[in-house]
């Protein structure tokens, strides 16, 4: 069964799409702890995500599951459009239930000064505090995951980095065939069917500043 890990109920709601700019540089980095890039190499092509010291909690732990292999077979298994250029595609674990780690603490976007725009990667999580191995890439705008802007706690999703490679593959995947009865609630006719394998999360060297 697929876990109710991201927007149980939220795209149910109206979405206000404020623009704001990528990765605003609100809060402070820590300058002894460096970005990890980890390749994803998936059924449809690679893709490169890039960890943000400014969520250092939720960026080491995506880093864990890449070094511990447990991406490994995992695949990402739906693509949502809410409207025209707005958009996610979901993957992780949640069909692996013994690859799951301890959930990690919430680092909400108002500490971080991150946020849910293109190219975003961001943790899937029924609630604060619960995400293990689930993560979604953004397109578009979706700013309203933000910290502040999400019924019932306000907390938003826990943004830890971006994509610097592959948004084309993304694409892809979110164009991908979808069962049209499988999922339930909102999430009926976004599962991906067939689910799009991750073959393999490696870290790979990120260029030097």
């Amino acid at each position: 069964m697929i876990r109710r890990s991201l927007l149980s109920g939220l795209f149910g709601l109206a979405l206000a799409f404020n623009a704001l700019p990528a990765f605003a540089q609100d809060a402070a980095v820590d300058p002894a702890v460096a970005p990890v890039r980890i390749a994803l190499e998936t059924g449809m092509g690679r893709i490169v995500i890039e960890t943000d010291p400014r969520a250092p909690i939720t960026a080491a732990n995506f880093v864990r599951y890449a070094d511990e292999r447990r991406f490994d077979g995992a695949h990402f298994y739906r693509g949502m459009t809410v409207a025209p250029g707005y958009a996610l595609v979901q993957g992780g674990t949640s069909a692996l239930p013994d690859r799951a780690l301890p959930p990690i603490a919430h680092e909400p976007t108002s500490q971080t000064g991150l946020s849910h725009v293109n190219g975003a990667v961001s943790m899937a999580a029924a609630a604060p505090g619960q995400a293990t191995g689930d993560f979604f890439i953004i397109m578009g705008d979706l700013s309203s995951l933000d910290a502040g802007k999400t019924a019932p706690d306000d907390q938003g999703f826990a943004v830890f980095g971006r994509v610097v490679e592959g948004m084309e593959v993304v694409e892809t995947i979110l164009a991908a065939p979808k069962s049209p009865t499988e999922g339930e609630g909102v999430m009926r006719g976004q599962m991906l069917d067939p689910r799009v394998p991750i073959v393999t999360a490696r870290r790979v060297e990120t260029p030097a500043p």
